[in-house]
């Protein structure tokens, strides 16, 4: 009988959540074929088993926690699919065979009253019913270990599903039902357990949700961060698109969006203020000389943000062409670690949602995010004292005080400002 075991997965990466089995007991496997997918922080990967054989054994369900090393199924080298559950009944051949040769020989077995065999049967009709309730596979583990029977947990979800809170709140009713003195009341606890009077729904968190989440929390205790706002005229722009937009995507295949703009502008802009990419290790400032800049992309199950790697050795085209490429990854689930790690400075747009102004968070350990908002025609007084309805967007950058001074983050804003508004030059300078 061989282990399968949780692989190594990458240097940052010693846990995950097992997402869905892709194989069950009894069938059949071949050398690297994927039979489980695990969730992480980051992406999801398939586990692959190193043998031949037939799936003798699950040891975790779906929606349990698993860490590099653990064992989570075995297989049987020599088995044949289909015959796990015949091989055990044969093991229990010989015991029935052992009774009978004691009734032969004489020896009686206790008999059951009439009490003890009517209990035998409620649990055995306990156990069928069971298996016909609508429960998570967390819930059902849960419920072995408490010594539930699932058949008389109320589920608070209105389709009926039970979930491990249900199996919960129904072990502390038994609990308190086997008290023979009635407990002192206790005024309420706020906690996570609390109980609603009105329908809710309790939704696990994914594991990149928790990530996400802890790691906002944690950039919001450890840096200083500040955000300073500017407004970026985006008419040159808008005409530039209009005017080589068809003969870009002739040319390169690819559409001409502003995205590959703001990066180039980014990227002007922290050639002049190099801090903005940097971070800070220990005690030293690490200064990197390089431009991989990461992209915020929306997903259903949060945001990522893949890199585009050396940005500033892209031509406009280049840079579509790897946005594209990395937000259709990231849709469809196929980042791998190496599209995620790293990265120096990232751009977040906000604007495709519709946000007209907001506050963005650092991406941990880079020390400072550009945040793009939706365009919006405002009045704009000209330089001339005339005024003018211009497409406008609001420009945000959050930045890391310990390193980066006021001054040097509404600078870097205005050069980014300055470019985007003369993207001739930015094109020749890209």
């Amino acid at each position: 009988m061989s282990e399968i075991k949780i692989p190594e997965l990458a240097e940052s990466i010693t846990e995950g959540t097992i997402s869905e089995w892709l194989v069950k007991k009894g069938d059949k496997v071949e050398k690297g074929d994927p039979i489980v997918e695990l969730e992480t922080d980051k992406v999801n990967v398939e586990v692959n088993t190193d043998y031949t054989g037939v799936i003798t054994e699950i040891l975790h369900e779906e929606g349990d926690d698993v860490e590099v090393g653990d064992v989570i199924a075995k297989v049987d080298e020599n088995g044949e699919a289909g015959g796990s559950d015949s091989g055990e009944g044969e093991k229990e051949a010989p015991a029935e065979s052992e009774d009978t040769g004691k009734k032969r020989e004489g020896v009686s077995e206790p008999v059951k009253d009439d009490k003890q065999a009517q209990e035998e049967k409620q649990d055995d009709v306990s156990s069928d019913s069971s298996q016909d309730v609508i429960a998570s596979p967390a819930a059902r583990k849960r419920a072995r270990e408490l010594g539930i029977d699932l058949s008389e947990v109320q589920a608070r979800d209105p389709l009926g599903r039970i979930r491990p809170e249900d199996v919960d709140s129904a072990a502390k009713g038994a609990s308190v039902q086997k008290t023979s003195k009635p407990a002192k009341k206790e005024e309420p606890k706020q906690s996570e357990d609390t109980e609603f009077e009105k329908p809710v729904e309790r939704i696990k968190m994914s594991r990149r949700r928790q990530t996400i989440a802890n790691r906002l929390v944690d950039v919001q205790q450890e840096a200083a961060m500040l955000t300073t706002f500017n407004e970026v005229d985006m008419s040159a722009i808008m005409k530039l698109r209009n005017e080589r937009k068809e003969d870009f995507k002739e040319k390169h295949g690819v559409k001409l969006g502003f995205m590959s703009f703001f990066t180039k502008a980014v990227i002007g802009a922290l050639k002049d203020f190099p801090l903005l990419n940097a971070e800070i290790q220990g005690k030293e400032i690490i200064k990197k000389n390089f431009y991989d800049i990461g992209i915020a992309v929306s997903t259903d199950e949060g945001l990522v943000v893949p890199v585009v790697r050396d940005a500033d050795k892209l031509d406009f085209a280049g840079v579509e062409k790897e946005i594209g490429e990395l937000s259709k990854k990231a849709v469809n689930k196929e980042l791998s670690l190496k599209d995620l790690q790293g990265g120096t400075f990232t751009i977040t747009n906000g604007g495709t949602f519709g946000s007209m102004l907001s506050t963005p968070i650092l991406n941990a350990p880079q020390v400072g995010i550009l945040g793009m908002h939706n365009i919006q025609k405002r009045p704009v007084v000209m330089p001339d004292d005339s005024i003018e309805v211009r497409p406008m967007m609001y420009l945000a950058v959050s930045y890391d005080h310990r390193i980066v001074d006021g001054k040097e983050a509404v600078q870097f804003l205005v050069r980014i400002k300055e470019l985007l508004e003369d993207p001739y030059d930015l094109l020749l300078e890209g």
